[in-house]
């Protein structure tokens, strides 16, 4: 059961500018609930949604008794959660996205990342929520139900690779490839993977950012393999990474 709780507005967000809503950003908080609710309404930015964790003692001190998500700005204002952000050829993605937070504690400490698990009634709800918005916006793809590592993968590694993108696929919430295409396609690349040049464009034809350096194409195979091949996101392309792509271009980019 979806409960919306509206009892934390945020104090920063402004107008859309007339944008149409197109994409849905998950991130997580690396924060405990009581801490992320104040940065979340109180410190210069914001998100749509709050969903909390139903095990943290900050959220169970708050003497809910079922799992609440919390609205903290409307749907037809702009928060401000995705900053500096890139998909489908369009930056800066706040003006057009709905922004959902998770509480969840990540860590990164000096570039070693730690991601824990997502409590499976925050996923029941989260779906339940990611549903919902859909039936009010169905303009928006599946391919564009999004981390925020997707759209800023030169600097952000959230929802990280514990959320269950395959599960709420199958409970028809965002993208994933066919298998049997997927196999198709990595049969043929473990005998020689496609040009990186070729790839560069597999990856924009998808949605995300070109990559202007190593690093970056680095960076932007590691935030795709968190999202699609989770249990292996070093950031090596691969015959699996690149046959996991071209699955997904072949099914949602009709290419």
């Amino acid at each position: 059961m979806l409960v919306i709780d509206t009892s934390f507005p945020a104090r920063d967000f402004n107008e859309r500018n007339g944008e149409a809503v197109r994409q849905v950003i998950l991130h997580y908080t690396a924060a405990p609930f009581a801490s992320s609710l104040r940065t979340l309404t109180q410190n210069g930015v914001s998100a749509h949604y709050l969903l909390p964790d139903p095990d943290d003692p900050g959220y169970r001190a708050t003497g809910y008794e079922e799992l609440r998500v919390f609205r903290l700005v409307a749907e037809d204002q702009r928060a401000w959660h995705a900053g500096a952000s890139h998909w489908g050829g369009r930056d800066n993605l706040n003006s057009r996205s709905i922004g959902v937070e998770i509480v969840n504690l990540a860590r990164d400490e000096g570039g070693v990342f730690t991601f824990p698990a997502y409590v499976q009634e925050q996923v029941d709800v989260l779906i339940a929520l990611v549903r919902d918005i859909l039936e009010r916006y169905p303009q928006i793809g599946p391919a564009d139900i999004l981390g925020h590592s997707d759209v800023a993968y030169w600097r952000k590694s959230d929802p990280g690779p514990r959320l269950p993108w395959r599960v709420l696929f199958e409970a028809g919430v965002g993208a994933w490839f066919d298998e049997s295409t997927r196999a198709m396609y990595q049969r043929r690349f473990c005998v020689g993977l496609p040009p990186e040049v070729e790839v560069e464009r597999a990856f924009q034809r998808y949605g995300y950012k070109p990559a202007q350096n190593r690093q970056a194409f680095v960076q932007r195979t590691r935030a795709f393999q968190m999202h699609f091949r989770a249990r292996d996101y070093c950031g090596v392309l691969d015959a699996e990474t690149c046959a996991v792509l071209y699955a997904l271009n072949e099914k949602y980019r009709g290419i």
